[in-house]
Order: structure tokens, then sequence, then C-alpha cells
């Protein structure tokens, strides 16, 4: 809901069949009264939960399958004079007809189903006790009952971004929605099993405490003229980055008709150097084979200026990239 009481909601489409009502596949909003729906989004497929945005727009996730090469994390802008924009589904309510993926709104991010196989609701981290966390955006995962920081940017009206998940254990069952508690500030989770998931628990209540020790997670990732940056929230050791520890791999992906899509081209990036900046808390990994792509992979291993192992692996799409942010 909104401050001023609206009530905002995703449906689904239909499963592989043409919509026959006007919500299917669709972003809602209920008014305060009940007595009005507004569709505000099409082209979903099987949409799983929406956020909404300190600056009014929202995240809507969606999953892979017909006219969904993978799943989808969209960043959706709600514009009243242009009306309802589409992400994809040709199944859905809509009257687009022109199935080319220039006709879409492109996603925030392209998740392969090995990555996280069900993404679910995402919510802003609201909470003095998480540390460098603290204003994070965090995505559940049904499929794998796991939590992941989402890494985002704009670049110019171009959003971009993907994922990481949080050195924390898997949870028995999905989890689907998330909330900070105002009085002890801590993350309550709940979840559920029900179909095409690994977390088969039949349903589940969960709390996440964030321990004061450092994360060692990016904050943020960065496409830049030349490569990627890796902002962390501790200073990394110089001595500890060796190109050899950092692996990075690209592909593409065929949105069609049929069911996800095979990785296309998939092929290893060669890194030609990576150093830390002067803020001692950014990576920079530079390639000239970096090229923009739906499918993304950054593996890396290397050390904090504390002794401590600084490693994880993220998934990403990658559109756009900015100037270099320093020497």
């Amino acid at each position: 809901t909104d401050q001023a009481g609206n009530f905002y909601y995703a449906k689904s489409g239909r499963h592989a069949l043409k919509a026959v009502v006007p919500q299917h596949g669709t972003l809602l909003r209920v008014s305060p009264d009940g007595s009005k729906t507004d569709i505000l989004a099409t082209g979903f497929r099987a949409a799983n939960g929406v956020c909404l945005n300190p600056d009014g727009s929202f995240i809507v996730t969606d999953q892979e399958g017909f006219w969904n090469p993978k799943n989808r994390i969209n960043w959706v802008n709600v514009d009243p004079q242009s009306g309802p924009k589409f992400y994809g589904n040709m199944f859905g309510y809509h009257d687009v007809t022109d199935s080319s993926d220039q006709a879409m709104e492109p996603p925030l991010c392209w998740i392969t189903n090995a990555f996280d196989r069900s993404p679910a609701e995402l919510l802003w981290v609201d909470s003095p006790t998480w540390g460098e966390l603290q204003g994070g955006l965090l995505n559940l995962s049904y499929g794998y009952g796991k939590v992941y920081l989402v890494l985002h940017e704009q670049i110019g009206s171009t959003r971009q971004g993907g994922m990481i998940e949080l050195p924390i254990p898997a949870f028995e069952t999905g989890v689907m929605r998330g909330r900070f508690s105002p009085g002890d500030h801590h993350l309550y989770l709940c979840g559920m099993f029900s179909w095409a998931g690994n977390a088969t628990a039949p349903g589940g209540l969960y709390r996440i405490r964030k321990l004061s020790k450092p994360s060692h997670l990016p904050m943020a990732l960065h496409a830049v003229e030349g490569g990627i940056e890796l902002v962390f929230g501790e200073a990394i050791d110089p001595k500890s980055i060796d190109v050899a520890n950092i692996h990075i791999e690209q592909w593409g992906l065929k949105r069609s008709a049929k069911y996800g899509s095979d990785h296309i081209d998939q092929h290893p990036v060669q890194i030609d150097r990576a150093s830390v900046l002067e803020d001692t808390k950014t990576v920079r990994i530079e390639s000239s084979q970096i090229k923009a792509s739906w499918g993304m992979e950054i593996r890396y291993k290397f050390k904090a200026s504390d002794g401590k192992a600084v490693q994880g692996t993220i998934h990403n799409t990658l559109y756009e990239f900015a100037g270099a942010q320093g020497p």
C-alpha cells in the first residue's frame, strides 16, 4: 500500500494461453475504498510479489517460461501520459502485436534458473541493525529458499543490475514475503512450497538477525567504460587482487513462445587488469572483451583489509556503460 491507501498487486497470466480477462498478466492498483482498479503495467507471465519503491516506481518479479527466456526482475515506472508499459509476455492482456525484444520494457536483470530458480518479493532494507546493508535491496527466492542482495544502477534512463546470495543457510521452504519489524528491527520471512521449487518443506516463518561483523558483500555494481567496478562495504587488501581469482562469463538468451531459453554463445571474458581504487573499497576489473549482454556471471576471490576472505558469485545483466569513476 502507499501513503494514500492505494493497494497494489500483480496478477499472473494464463499458462501458455491467451488472456481472457483484462487483468491477466498485469500490475494493478486498487483505490482506498475498493471501488476502482487501474491497470498500471502489462505483459507479466507469473508475477510473484510487488515492491513499492520510495520514488513511486515498482519492482515486479516474473518467472522463466513462455516469452520469458529466464527469470525477470522488472523495475516498473508508471507514466499516466503514455499508458501501461509492456513487459514481454505476448500471452498477457494487452494490445501489443510486435513480439520483438525492442517492443517490450527490458528487465533490470535476467536471472538464470540455476542461480535463482524462482524469484519472489523484493524489499528494501529498513533496519538500523543491518549496518552496511541498510538501504539495500533484497530479493527473496521461492525456488531455493534463499535471500539475495540486488545490486542495481541507473545509467541515463536505463536500469540494470544483478544479484548475489546473502551468506546464510538456505531455508527449508521457499521464502515469499518479508518485512522488517519496527520493534526489534529484524527481518521476518514467510514462505511455502507448492510446486517447482527445491525447498520443499510445506511452510515456514523465519527471522534473520544481522550480526555486527562485516558481511563482506559488494554494495554496488557499476558497468564503466573498460570494465566493471564492485564497491564493497569494507576496505579491500590490494595485495590480494589477482586476475587469476576473477572469472567472468557472458551469454545471450532468445525470447520466444517456447518455454525458457538455452544460454547462447556462452564464453569466458579475459580479464586484463584488476586493482583497488583510492577509496580502498572499490575493485575495478578491466577487460576489453566485456560487452553488453543479457546474461553475465562474475566470480571473485580476494581478501578484506582485516584478512577475511571476500568471495562471491554475481549474476547480472549489462545494457550500458558509464564513464570510469576515478583513476
